[in-house]
């Protein structure tokens, strides 16, 4: 069976960066997040539950999520970011799951599945084999989130308010990829780790 490697980290760390390290050395990317916005683009199956759910307000003028009205009505009502989570996250979860078994992932020996909210959502631990958090100081993520999105600080923090905190991640983790360097130093971790998740894949096949 494939190694799965269940890549995550908060708001600004760098996940989706460590991601594409670990694609340029070969490795199946399976991301949370994309599947998330295909489910919510035009025509994609979460529309009209959340249509439903929260009101034709909630989409543009096109038929999608709007991510910024839906953003902000989740985080200043918890209720509502706990509805739309269960709404999205059993959509993610088997779309995920369908990507994870595709008969072409067994061309490499493991499979990156990028989730966001690993370490948040119950579920997830006995589908991966090893957990890699990417980590950085709370202020680089700040600065990060603020400069691509441009969110207020205030935004920012709602945000990382509402996952896990950086402790939490941490204590979940099997690998660490500190990230607050720059993009070749990330490289060069991800290129280590990928070596050893070459040697638990093989172990892990040759226990089979």
């Amino acid at each position: 069976m494939t190694l799965v490697v269940g890549l995550t980290g908060g708001i600004g760390s760098g996940k989706s960066a460590a991601a594409d390290c670990f694609a340029a050395q070969g490795a199946v990317i399976v991301d949370a997040d994309a599947i998330a916005h295909q489910l919510t683009s035009v025509g994609g199956c979460a529309i009209e539950p959340i249509r439903a759910a929260f009101g034709a307000e909630m989409l543009t003028s096109d038929g999608a999520l709007d991510r910024g009205a839906m953003r902000q009505r989740a985080f200043a009502d918890p209720a509502v970011r706990a509805r739309l989570e269960a709404l999205l996250h059993p959509l993610i979860r088997a779309e995920s799951e369908s990507r994870l078994r595709r008969p072409a992932n067994a061309d490499f020996p493991y499979v990156v599945l990028v989730v966001p909210l690993l370490v948040e959502t119950g579920g997830y631990r006995e589908r991966v084999n090893r957990i890699c958090v990417v980590d950085c100081p709370d202020e680089i993520r700040i600065a990060r989130v603020m400069a691509r999105s441009g969110l207020a600080r205030q935004d920012v923090l709602a945000i990382m308010a509402a996952q896990a905190s950086r402790a939490t991640r941490l204590a979940a983790a099997d690998d660490v990829i500190d990230n607050a360097g720059s993009l070749a130093e990330l490289a060069a971790k991800v290129a280590k780790l990928h070596g050893l998740y070459l040697k638990k894949a093989a172990l892990n096949s040759a226990a089979e």
